[in-house]
């Protein structure tokens, strides 16, 4: 996380916050996608696996764990900063209107969509 922290500052400096808030859903469906790959088609990779020294199971525990600290990592260093930068330009009644409306709608509403 601390090295995500600083790649993060530079990441927006460099690349300004829609680049930015965009690694965080790219890295997981990258990830995720080489998580399931594993879990689906364990024969395909069970030759990658085996040169490894691995099951393609233990491969595919290693890619979620992998996962879940990456996403972790660029959500804490990039995409919440960038969720906070949007709400710089408001005056402070429509920030503390927009933020209350985003916890209170927003992240209920995303994350119920996010399971279908």
């Amino acid at each position: 996380t601390l090295t995500m922290m600083l790649v993060g500052r530079y990441v927006l400096n460099r690349f300004g916050w829609g680049v930015a808030s965009l690694v965080t859903p790219v890295m997981l469906g990258i990830t995720g996608l080489g998580f399931f790959s594993l879990s689906i088609f364990k024969d395909a990779f069970s030759p990658l696996t085996a040169a490894l020294g691995l099951t393609p199971l233990m491969m595919a525990v290693y890619v979620g764990a992998a996962q879940n600290i990456l996403s972790k990592a660029s959500k804490y260093s990039l995409f919440d900063p960038c969720k906070e930068t949007a709400y710089i330009p408001l005056d402070n009644e429509m920030r503390t209107k927009g933020k209350a409306a985003i916890d209170v709608i927003g992240n209920p509403l995303g994350k119920s969509g996010g399971s279908f």
